[in-house]
């Protein structure tokens, strides 16, 4: 029997739940390694931030009191600097150089900013009044010793390492990179820089899927190209699973000409097959299943049917592998239609667009051609633009979904 075409939110919630409850393997690595890495356990703060209360300006440490109105003649008795702190108290009429970052000394209520003071001959006059409290950063004021700041699942970007740094780990557990092994199939493929024939062209969506591995935080394996035959397509399966690849993805050969044979190339080696059809344009064939552990995707073979897969299903898998909660969660957005469309059928569609600014959201124009082989289309797009199946006619300035390419 015909199995009936797949939902997109179905089939991605399909492959995230063929993966559930599968927990990484935990690795320690230097902080400096850490960057686009998806944290494996809750990080807590080893040190108080900051350990003491500090000054958040350069001027002078003073009692509240001395500066409540201007006029006051204080006298300097010392200096407080980042990493060397003043070793006495203040007392009455007395103040303290202070430098940002630098400790605050016993006694000390306020800081007077330095452009609001006149100092000469061992003294200070301060030019306006001062509240207590100000420019002064409390101890803890960032975060407390014990506190979870980063949480397991957390994509590591720069601010993250910044506060890990700040908190005082050098090493992070993090989760293993899922290995992705991903296999081109056909004989008209050729590599990038070799001699094609008349019949032939260069092969492209291998570095694509693998760049969208690299960028989800995975790590590929390019198992080459696979000729159209069942024992060539049959032995790189076996290679992938010989490198304990967590998933195989293939390319091209997903669909039900007489030359797409991976389907059945799969299955020979104890596929347990998925599903393989999903109600969308570009990407409708596209294979889910597993061979033991192994996840399974086969993509299309169109570039642009490709690329939009590995957008919506291959990047969420690999995220979902590095432990991330919210893989399943695709940054989608509001825009307006920079031009009409007419009603859509029972596919949701994926067009290729441009983005202008506009009024409150931006403008979303369809680009001309939508065929799914041309990638200078999808190169000189800013965005998918999406119409749900059966979708009715919309008029130009309408509202609608994007995601940003």
């Amino acid at each position: 029997m015909k199995q009936p075409m797949l939902t997109v939110p179905e089939a991605r919630a399909r492959v995230l739940a063929s993966v559930a409850g599968r927990k990484p393997v935990v690795e320690r690595i230097p902080l400096e390694m850490g960057l686009g890495r998806t944290l494996a356990e809750d990080l807590a703060a080893q040190r108080t931030q900051p350990p003491l209360a500090v000054s958040a300006m350069d001027g002078y440490a003073v009692r509240a009191a001395d500066v409540a109105a201007p006029g006051a003649r204080l006298k300097q008795i010392g200096e407080s600097a980042a990493g060397h702190g003043f070793a006495g108290a203040i007392g009455l009429g007395e103040t303290v150089r202070i430098f940002t970052g630098a400790p605050i000394p016993p006694g000390a209520e306020t800081i007077l900013v330095q452009e609001d003071a006149e100092a000469a001959d061992g003294y200070v006059t301060p030019k306006a009044a001062v509240p207590a409290g100000k420019h002064i950063r409390a101890a803890g004021a960032d975060f407390a010793a014990g506190q979870v700041l980063l949480k397991a699942g957390q994509r590591l970007g720069v601010a993250e390492l910044a506060l890990a740094a700040a908190m005082n780990h050098a090493m992070l557990p993090v989760a293993r990179k899922p290995l992705v092994a991903i296999l081109a199939t056909g004989d008209e493929l050729v590599r990038p820089g070799g001699e094609c024939g008349p019949d032939q062209i260069v092969a492209s969506n291998g570095y694509a899927a693998a760049a969208q591995v690299e960028a989800a935080g995975g790590l590929a394996l390019d198992l080459g190209i696979a000729r159209d035959d069942h024992a060539a397509l049959e032995r790189a399966i076996r290679k992938a699973r010989k490198a304990e690849a967590d998933v195989l993805v293939t390319l091209g050969g997903a669909s039900v000409g007489d030359h797409d044979l991976v389907k059945q190339a799969l299955a020979n080696e104890g596929m347990e097959l998925g599903f393989w059809r999903i109600a969308m344009r570009p990407g409708k064939p596209l294979i889910h299943g597993r061979i033991g552990a192994m996840s399974i995707l086969g993509l299309p073979g169109n570039p642009v049917s490709s690329i939009v897969c590995g957008m919506l299903y291959l990047a969420p898998l690999v995220r979902a592998l590095c432990g991330d909660p919210k893989a399943g969660e695709l940054p989608f957005e509001q825009a307006s239609l920079g031009r009409a469309l007419p009603a859509n059928d029972m596919r949701e569609d994926y067009l290729r667009a441009t983005l202008a600014p506009g009024d409150g959201l931006p403008v979303a124009t369809p680009c001309d051609s939508q065929d799914s082989s041309l990638l200078s289309v999808l190169s000189a797009a800013d965005c998918l633009l999406i119409r749900p199946p059966h979708a009715e006619k919309a008029e130009k300035g309408a509202r609608c979904t994007i995601l940003r390419l």
